[in-house]
């Protein structure tokens, strides 16, 4: 008869083995057979951690000492990088280089796992690892200060500097003020630097209201210049656009009639254009009535491409066929409805853009369902200090 397994409670201390990376920028540690799921550690480590949390299947721990520590451990730059401090960073203990190693064995052991793939690849580094993020969301405490929220907690961290934060944010300026006690505080730069912030109570679903700088920001794209409104949906690493459009373009030809899915304000579209050229055809669907305003004012010039809002699932049941189909759903992904109603328009390529490899291991498996395989996939390092990863990946039919 097997022994009960011995029960941990929240605040419980003790010394583990740390085994690999988790999806969700956890480790993974096991003791008399129970399975922690513990932020700040890295693989190799023997660390003491603390209980934070107790579920049926697993529990969540912190590490508060390490005991014998990774050639890859780095002192943070951040100071508030730190068991119970600011949960933005997931990251900021480990080398740079090997933060994309492991962002690497999460990509490589979703698909292995989801999609029942073997993939070889390698996450790509973009830029600097500090100062890169123009678009923020930020919270204020009890007092007013503007911080972020802990790790899984509601509780709010005063931060006067965020090191990830753009310079054109001005976070330390930010941090000098009093706000409205327990809000959300959005804040958003463009590539020229001009910054609007926008206000809202603290709790799911509250309207934010812009209080300072302008409603809409514009970036340029390939020649195009793109509003983008104070809701609607932008990149958040200052590469990210030249990145990612850059990763697609070459998959597009002269002529093509290319469908851009979730295509937000238009990012890929601005890309595009000049690619599929006058005698080609974008049509852009886009849920979001904000981003879709802004996408129809972005290309009420260009007779070529249409702009519609509208449940992505649903518009797909209007079109019959596609060149190329490019998407960049949610967090969730897109799905396997999704995904057959993509397959039937018969596309020559499918491009990908994912934010979480669990999803894109999902769907990935779902193309392989309906005959379209796995050519190519890169994976870009835009969210560094966090365990966030851009994949892009592309499809074509099985060759016969």
């Amino acid at each position: 008869m097997k022994s009960p397994r011995p029960q941990f409670h929240v605040g419980d201390h003790l010394s583990v083995s740390i085994e690999k990376v988790a999806h969700g920028g956890h480790f993974i540690a096991r003791d008399e057979g129970q399975v922690f799921f513990v932020r700040h550690a890295i693989p190799g480590e023997r660390v003491e951690i603390e209980v934070t949390s107790t579920g049926s299947s697993f529990l969540r721990a912190d590490v508060i000492e390490v005991t014998e520590p990774s050639p890859d451990r780095v002192s943070p730059p951040c100071s508030y990088s730190h068991a119970g401090g600011c949960g933005g960073c997931d990251f900021q203990h480990i080398s740079i280089i090997r933060q994309r190693q492991l962002k690497a064995d999460v990509i490589r052991e979703q698909f292995s796992r989801i999609a029942k793939m073997e993939i070889d690849i390698e996450v790509e580094e973009v830029g600097d690892p500090l100062h890169w993020r123009t678009r923020i969301s930020s919270a204020t405490n009890s007092r007013g200060e503007i911080g972020f929220y802990a790790s899984r907690s509601h509780s709010v961290v005063p931060v006067k500097d965020c090191l990830i934060a753009a310079e054109s944010i001005k976070y330390p300026e930010l941090a000098k003020r009093r706000w409205p006690k327990e809000s959300k505080i959005e804040v958003s730069a463009s590539s020229d630097g001009i910054r609007s912030i926008a206000i809202a109570p603290a709790g799911r679903g509250s309207t934010s209201r812009l209080t300072e700088g302008p409603q809409v920001l514009t970036e340029v794209i390939d020649g195009h210049t793109i509003e983008v409104s104070q809701r609607s949906f932008w990149q958040s690493h200052e590469l990210a656009p030249e990145i990612l459009t850059a990763a697609v373009r070459e998959y597009v030809r002269e002529g093509d009639y290319l469908l851009d899915l979730y295509g937000g304000v238009g990012l890929f579209t601005a890309a595009l254009l000049d690619v599929v050229g006058p005698e080609g055809r974008i049509d852009l669907i886009e849920s979001s009535q904000s981003a879709s305003t802004d996408a129809r004012r972005n290309f009420a010039n260009f007779p070529n491409v249409s702009v519609i809002t509208g449940d992505v699932l649903r518009e797909l049941g209007r079109i019959e066929r596609a060149d190329v189909v490019l998407l960049d759903p949610p967090r969730e992904g897109a799905g396997r409805e999704t995904i057959a109603a993509i397959m039937k328009l018969g596309p020559r390529s499918i491009l990908y853009v994912a934010c979480d490899p669990a999803a894109l291991a999902r769907d990935s498996a779902y193309l392989v369902e309906v005959g379209y395989e796995l050519r190519a996939i890169r994976a870009f390092d835009l969210f560094p200090m966090t365990h966030h990863v851009e994949c892009v990946a592309r499809f074509e039919p099985f060759q016969k």
